[in-house]
C-alpha cells in the first residue's frame, strides 16, 4: 500500500477505534436516520452499507436499516432515501467561487459555438448598455469556431464602437478587447509586454489585435470600475448556493485577495454561509506576507472555514498558449508560453510558509512550469527540515499539473506533493491539446492513472468557471477521458482513464487529505462529519453515458439537508 493510502487508513483507524471506545454504552438516541440507501462509504472496513445514524452533526452509526434502529428515539427523524446512491460529501478541491457567481450575474459567453454567436451575444449586452458603460463577461472559448481563432478588437469594434469592451477566455488567462477598451488603457503599437504576459500584435502593421494574455490582461482590466462591495458579496452566495444544489458538500478556493475574505468571513459571522469552505490567500504580495505572520485559520464557524493555504499562479493556460513549456508550442513555434512569477520571488516565501505550517499551490499547467515548480518545492524543503517546521508533514500541492514530462511524474509521490487535477480540463482540452502539444507530449497530458500508480494522491477539482463545475462531468471525464458526446481523437491515451473507484476517491477522501481533514471528511464513517451527497443514479454501475445525465437529489451538511431536488 503507497505511503498516503497507508496513511489515510491508519487516522481512520484510529478515528474509528476511538469512537468506539466513546460509545461503549451501547446505543443512544440519535437526531436522524437515514435508511434505504445505497451507500457507497469510502471505507474499506466497510465499503457498503444500508443506513446510517446521524447526532450532533457526526456519523453515529453505518450498516443495516434493522440494526440502525436501535438508534432510533421519540425525537429521531427517519428519511427514506428509497435506494437512492449516497456517497461522502463531495468536494471540489480547486474552483473560484465569486468567479462562479459572478459568472451567474454577469455576460455568459459558454455554449457560443461560433463566432457569430458570439458577437450577437456580446451585441444584445451592448445595446442595452448606457454609452461609454464598460461591456464585461466571460466563458467564451474559439477552440470549438471554425475556424479555431482568437476573436479580435476589430471583429469587436463593428458591434461596439462606443462603449468600451472586455470579454474573458473561459480559462481566465487571456481577454479580448475592442479599441475604445485599448484607448483607455492607453494600449499601442509601442506598449511593452508586461512581465508574464503578452499584447499579441497584428504581425504585418504591429498594431495590437485586441488579445491580451495573463498579466497582460492586467492593462485593461485595472481601468474597469470594480463591482461594489454588495455586488462581490451577492456573488460569493449565488456560488455557494449553486455549489450546494449541485451536491458539493465542500469547496477548496484556489486564491482570494484581503478584500475577498473580508467578504467571505462576514458573511459567515452572519450565517448565511453552510457549505464547508478551505480557502487560498495569493501570493507572493502583501496578503501573502500578511497571512504568513498571522497564520492558519482551522476548523473555525463550526467546522466550515479552514485557510492554511498560500496560492501562486506560476504561468498560463493551453488553450491561450501562455502554458510554460520546454519546447515551442508545435501550432506555434514563436513561443513556448511564460513563467507569470519569478523564481527569486517565491524562494523565501516557501521557506516561510514552510516554517510557519503554511500549505503552498500553485497553478502550474506546462511541463516547463511543473518541473520548476517541482524544483523549487524540492529546494525549500531540502532548505528547511523537518524539525523546523511547525507542520512536518507539508502536502503541498500543483494546481492542474496538466502536461508532464514523463521524467517528472514519479517526482510527485517521491516528493509528497498532491497533483490537484480537474478531470472536465481533458475532455475540453482534447479538442486544442493535439495541435498546441503534438503527439508526442500528450503522453505525459493529464495523466491520472500513471500519477496514482507511481504512489501519489490526486485531489479532483473542476476549476469552475473555467468549466461546469458539475460534479457528474466531473467524474465521468475521469472515468470515461471522452467527451460528453463518447469523442476522444488520436493519440489521447485512454489508458490514463481512472476506476470508479479513484474517481470516487479522487472527490472525496483524497481532497480531504490534500486539506488535511481526513480525520473529519472523505468517508463515511463513526466519528465523522455527517455530510453526504444523495445522487439520482448508481453512478458506480450504470453506463458511462448516463453518469452526466445523473443529479444531485439530496446534499447533506452536518446532518442538515440543504437541498432536496427532485424524487425520481
Amino acid at each position: 500500500m503507497k505511503a498516503q493510502a497507508f496513511h489515510i487508513l491508519l487516522r481512520s483507524s484510529l478515528l474509528f477505534l476511538s469512537f468506539l471506545l466513546q460509545n461503549v454504552n451501547g446505543a443512544a438516541e440519535v437526531d436522524l436516520i437515514f435508511v434505504n440507501g445505497n451507500i457507497y462509504t469510502v471505507n474499506e472496513r466497510q465499503p457498503c452499507a444500508e443506513a446510517i445514524a446521524v447526532k450532533n452533526q457526526r456519523i453515529v452509526f453505518v450498516g443495516a436499516n434493522e440494526d440502525a434502529n436501535k438508534f432510533r428515539g421519540n425525537r429521531t427523524r427517519v428519511i427514506d432515501l428509497h435506494g437512492h446512491t449516497v456517497l461522502p460529501g463531495l468536494t471540489d478541491s480547486h474552483c473560484h467561487i465569486f468567479g462562479i457567481g459572478e459568472r451567474e450575474m454577469n455576460l455568459n459567453l459558454e455554449g457560443t459555438n461560433t463566432l457569430g454567436d458570439f458577437l450577437a451575444k456580446v451585441k444584445e449586452r451592448v445595446a442595452k448598455a448606457e454609452r461609454g458603460k464598460w461591456v464585461t463577461g466571460r466563458g467564451w472559448i474559439e477552440t470549438f469556431w471554425k475556424p479555431p481563432q482568437f476573436p479580435t478588437r476589430t471583429d469587436l469594434d463593428k458591434i461596439a464602437s462606443e462603449n468600451p469592451v472586455f470579454l474573458t477566455r473561459a480559462d481566465g488567462h487571456a481577454s479580448v478587447a475592442n479599441s475604445a477598451a485599448l484607448r483607455i488603457a492607453k494600449i499601442d503599437k509601442n506598449t511593452p509586454n508586461p512581465f508574464g504576459g503578452e499584447i499579441l500584435k497584428d504581425k504585418t502593421t504591429g498594431e495590437p489585435n485586441g488579445m491580451l494574455l495573463d498579466n497582460g490582461q492586467d492593462l485593461v482590466a485595472k481601468n474597469i470600475p470594480k463591482p461594489t462591495e454588495a455586488e462581490r458579496e451577492r456573488a460569493f452566495l449565488l456560488g455557494i448556493q449553486r455549489e450546494i444544489d449541485l451536491g458539493w458538500c465542500e469547496i477548496q478556493n484556489a486564491g482570494s485577495y484581503a478584500d475577498d475574505i473580508k467578504i467571505v468571513r462576514k458573511c459567515f459571522d452572519e450565517k448565511k454561509v453552510k457549505l464547508r469552505f478551505t480557502n487560498a490567500v495569493f501570493g507572493p504580495g502583501e496578503d501573502a506576507q500578511r497571512f504568513l505572520r498571522e497564520g492558519p485559520t482551522i476548523n473555525a464557524y463550526d467546522h466550515r472555514f479552514t485557510q492554511r493555504t498560500i496560492k501562486v499562479i506560476f504561468d498560463g493556460a493551453l488553450g491561450s498558449r501562455g502554458a510554460a513549456l520546454l519546447k515551442p508550442y508545435s501550432d506555434a513555434p514563436e513561443t513556448s508560453g511564460f513563467l507569470t512569477e519569478k523564481e527569486s520571488d517565491l524562494k523565501p516565501m516557501f521557506e516561510e510558509a514552510l516554517r510557519r505550517g503554511i500549505q503552498v499551490e500553485t497553478h502550474a499547467i506546462g511541463d516547463r512550469s511543473n518541473r520548476m515548480i517541482l524544483n523549487l518545492y524540492e529546494q525549500a524543503f531540502n532548505a528547511v527540515p523537518p524539525e523546523e517546521r511547525k507542520t512536518r508533514e507539508p502536502r503541498w500541492r500543483v494546481e492542474h499539473a496538466q502536461i508532464l514530462d514523463p521524467a517528472d511524474l514519479p517526482r510527485f509521490a517521491k516528493l509528497g506533493v498532491i497533483p490537484s487535477m480537474q478531470p472536465s480540463h481533458a475532455i475540453s482540452d482534447l479538442f486544442f491539446a493535439p495541435a498546441r502539444l503534438g503527439m508526442d507530449r500528450l503522453a505525459g497530458a493529464y495523466a491520472w492513472q500513471s500519477l496514482i500508480k507511481s504512489g501519489s494522491i490526486v485531489a479532483g477539482g473542476s476549476d469552475a468557471p473555467v468549466e461546469r463545475g458539475e460534479p457528474m462531468i466531473e467524474f465521468y471525464a475521469a472515468v470515461a477521458r471522452t467527451s460528453v458526446k463518447g469523442f476522444s481523437g488520436e493519440g489521447w491515451h485512454l489508458e490514463q482513464a481512472v476506476s470508479r473507484e479513484q474517481a470516487l476517491n479522487m472527490f472525496t477522501i483524497w481532497p480531504a487529505y490534500a486539506a488535511f481533514e481526513e480525520s473529519d471528511k472523505g468517508s463515511i464513517e463513526a466519528g465523522k462529519l455527517a455530510d453526504f451527497t444523495v445522487l439520482s443514479n448508481d453512478i458506480m454501475k450504470i453506463p458511462e453515458p448516463e453518469i452526466p445525465t445523473t443529479h444531485c437529489a439530496m446534499t447533506v451538511i452536518g446532518g442538515e439537508i440543504f437541498f432536496e431536488g427532485t424524487k425520481n
